[in-house]
This record gives C-alpha cells, structure tokens and sequence, in this order.
C-alpha cells in the first residue's frame, strides 16, 4: 500500500572523525523515502530549489518513489552544516540555511489524500496539521518531531500528537517533553495523549518500542566501518513505515510491528557506512533480508 511522507530536502555539508563532503544531498524525506521505497511505493511531498540536481529527482522517480508532489521553485534548497565527535551520538550544526523550505506549505495531489500510510516528517507542527486535514481517513499515521519544535511550538505539537497512531523520538526529544527522564514513564506519558504507540531511537544502543501493554527493544547492529550518522533516524523511520505499508492486512498484529522495528534497523545500519544516500541508493533486497537475518541471530536465544 502507498506510503505518504512530507518533509525535508536538502544540501548537506558534514565533518565527521572520519571524513568530510560538501553538499551531498540529505534531508529527512530524502532519507525516508529512499528506505521505504525497497518495502512500499512512496509519494513523496517537499520542496527543493532551482540548484537540485534533476538526475537525483529522476532516481527517486525510477525507485517507486511519486515524485509528483515534489515542488521545484525559485531559489536555492534547503542546506545544513554540521559536524560529529569521535562518538558520533550529537550533530552539532554549524550553519543552516532554509532558503525555499522558509515558505513550504504543502498542498497534497489529489490522489495522494487516499494515502492509507502517512508519515510527518520533523517539520512545523502547523504543516503536519495541515497535511492531516488533507488527507482522508489514512489506516495509519505516525510522526517526527525535534527539539527546536518542543521548546517552540509545543501546543501545536501536543494537539497534533494527539490525532496521530504512532509518534518517532530520539531520547532527548521524548525527554524534554514529557518531563520524564525516565524512557519507559516518558513513553506512558505521550501515549496519554493519544497515540498507541511510542518508538524510541537510541542511536548506538538502538530503539526501544512501546505500546499499551507491550514493550519491544531492538539493539543497534554493531558494524565495523561507520562513516556518518546523519539520516541513520530517518532511515529507520522508512524502513518501519515502509514495512507496516508492505503488510497487506486488515489490521496490523504486534509482530507486524517487531518486524516493522527490526526492518528499519536494518536498513538504517546500511545508511551509517557512506556519507549521505551514498549506501541507501545502493542496496538490495538480499543484503536488506541478510541484515534482518543478522538481526534475529544476534538477539536469538532459549531457556
């Protein structure tokens, strides 16, 4: 079934401990996209400048990503500048610039407000209401949020959290709103406000997923060459969504849900080894399904 996702594209420029580029392309929907498109068909809403390279554009369009709902305007996309330590846990942005996202105001192609899978990116809480008041009776929806909208706009936040099924935090975020330090309370929390679930990314020490009554932990895969971070939230973020998409189900069980939690940890282990979309763009089915594979393997045990 198609997956919907609205959010960020950009031009990245990134240091880590292991290397250096400059203007790579990068963004939230950049990342997403291509990680669900080896599980679901994408439709793809944001906005990039004049200076996006087209041949990009065409590689989305020719990987079950809909790239119609991808607007081109006048002006220089979306960039971010930042740089990682030696632990690579934190980015710490040096310079950004929004240039033609300052003025994103996503309006849906019609045939995209059928999306029975939708995912709002990290972008401003009054967007993802927006796009919620688009769309028509989607089956799931789950959302991205990030400090910056916390500490700003956190009653639109919390009324759109509120009509959403699933909400994607790192630990800092669910931290700092829910008032908890604790994750587990900190979960119970936000589900109080709506949601059925909460799924936690830990970065190095994985994700930790929780329901009413159910709690699910997967571990990071541990890798030997790690080159960059950035993504690595979002790349989970597709692999989850892209796999509960590909369920063709009247309703979606809990280990549709474990499943859906180790595909987006799989494919997110991928986006860690290259700068950029450097590794999504080039896997394949049999390495995906090998990961997930390496996956139940290193957690597998009896009593």
């Amino acid at each position: 079934m198609s997956l919907l996702v609205v959010g960020s594209m950009a031009f990245d420029s990134i240091k880590s401990p292991f290397g250096e580029v400059e203007r790579v392309v990068g963004g939230s929907a950049t990342y997403f996209s291509l990680a669900a498109s080896y599980l679901a068909p994408v439709r793809l809403v944001s906005v990039v400048g004049k200076d996006f390279p087209r041949e990009f554009i065409g590689m989305l369009a020719s990987r079950s990503i809909d790239t119609r709902g991808l607007k081109i305007a006048d002006g220089e996309t979306f960039r971010w500048k930042g740089y990682y330590e030696y632990d690579l846990n934190t980015a710490h942005t040096v310079k950004t610039e929004l240039n033609v996202f300052q003025d994103f105001a996503p309006v849906l192609p019609e045939e995209y407000r059928d999306s029975p899978y939708v995912f709002l990116g990290n972008i401003a809480p009054r967007l993802q209401m927006d796009i919620l008041n688009q769309v028509r009776k989607p089956r799931l929806v789950a959302l991205d949020t990030m400090n910056y909208w916390i500490e700003n706009s956190p009653g639109p936040l919390r009324e759109v959290i509120g009509r959403v099924d699933i909400v994607v935090f790192n630990e800092s975020e669910i931290r700092e709103i829910s008032g908890e330090y604790n994750l587990v309370k900190a979960a119970r929390t936000v589900m109080g406000w709506g949601p059925g679930r909460v799924v936690i990314k830990r970065g190095e020490y994985g994700v930790l997923h929780l329901s009413d009554g159910t709690m699910f932990a997967a571990p990071a895969y541990p890798l030997e060459t790690i080159f960059d971070p950035t993504g690595a939230g979002d790349s989970f973020a597709g692999g989850f969504m892209g796999y509960l998409a590909s369920r063709d189900a009247a309703e979606l069980s809990e280990m549709d849900y474990r499943l859906a939690t180790m595909y987006g940890s799989a494919i997110a282990s991928f986006t860690v080894e290259a700068f950029s979309t450097e590794r999504l763009q080039n896997l394949s089915p049999g390495e995906i399904a090998e990961r997930v594979d390496s996956f139940r393997v290193l957690t597998e045990f009896q009593v």
